[in-house]
């Protein structure tokens, strides 16, 4: 009895006490990024009562539950991503016979760069009801405390490790006009800094912001220049999210600027307004103004 309160690291196969025509449930629960005050109280009941509970690591959760001061009285099943696919099939059959099954990841949020899509995919197929606990998020904390426009933003979780691998997916973004998201290891952090200067341009801004709702919470905010010289500097430690500006929104055509391929034309043989109306055709710009520009400059 007792070690089933203290919640037990057991095979999955072994069926979850539910009562007949009980319906299962699977719940995404969110756990502290880093501040043990940011588990909601519901969160506390959940991993209570869950009868079962599927964790990311699960050393990481005893020590939650240990910090909270509380048991699961439900079962503990690994859920990671070595064993993701085979234990997918095995959890929903859990959930097929009346089982509510918890899922949690080391910090954050499940299925959002962490396990669990795959559960909750396959579930959705099967119309199995899917739910969620929301807590604590790295991606909207590190957005909140940037500085940078949050209007509008897209996560971009992990850029590849390679140098030779990142510039495709850093040259598909140059030019987002949202706010981007991204997460990293410490020690990439000066490449990824590196490759965001060479494909955004060193004035873009950003922000890292380390340790988040933790005791040594930093968030430096600057130029990607100026945070690459900075993580160059020294030892980079603890979790990091890196946000970074959208692309600047491109200065409007000026009439004025292409005169000198209206004149060009004129030179060649073409009569004036034809001139002005391929030009304007070719750069998107008035033919109206760029016709009145072409005046002008003539005086």
């Amino acid at each position: 009895m007792q070690q089933r309160e203290r919640g037990r690291v057991e095979d999955v196969n072994e069926q979850p006490s539910s009562g007949p025509g009980r319906e299962g449930q699977i719940v995404l629960a969110g756990t502290p990024i880093g501040n043990i005050g940011d588990a909601s109280p519901r969160l506390v009941e959940l991993l209570q009562t869950a009868d079962v509970v599927a964790a990311e690591d699960t050393r990481r959760l005893h020590k939650l539950l240990h910090a909270l001061g509380i048991r699961a009285a439900g079962r503990i099943v690994s859920y990671h991503e070595h064993n993701e696919e085979t234990r997918t099939a095995e959890l929903l059959e859990l959930v097929r016979g009346g089982a509510t099954l918890v899922v949690v990841t080391d910090a954050g949020m499940p299925a959002v760069s962490d396990p669990g899509f795959r559960l909750v995919e396959a579930a959705v197929a099967e119309r199995l009801l899917v739910t969620a606990v929301p807590g604590p998020s790295a991606v909207l904390t590190a957005l909140a405390l940037s500085g940078l426009p949050t209007d509008r933003f897209t996560f971009e979780g992990f850029l590849p490790r390679k140098a030779g691998e990142r510039s495709a997916p850093l040259a598909e973004l140059a030019g987002e006009r949202r706010t981007m998201v991204f997460f990293e290891a410490p020690h990439r952090l000066a490449a990824m800094l590196r490759a965001l200067d060479a494909s955004f341009g060193p004035e873009r801004r950003a922000a890292v912001c380390r340790e988040l709702t933790k005791l040594h919470e930093e968030v430096l905010r600057g130029p990607v220049r100026q945070l690459l010289q900075w993580a160059e500097g020294g030892e980079v430690r603890g979790e990091i999210a890196v946000v970074v500006a959208g692309a600047p929104e491109a200065a409007p055509e000026r009439a004025e600027d292409h005169v000198p391929a209206v004149n060009e034309l004129v030179a060649q043989g073409s009569r004036l307004k034809d001139a002005v109306a391929a030009v304007a055709a070719d750069v998107r710009v008035s033919r109206r103004e760029l016709y009145a520009a072409v005046l002008a400059a003539r005086g």
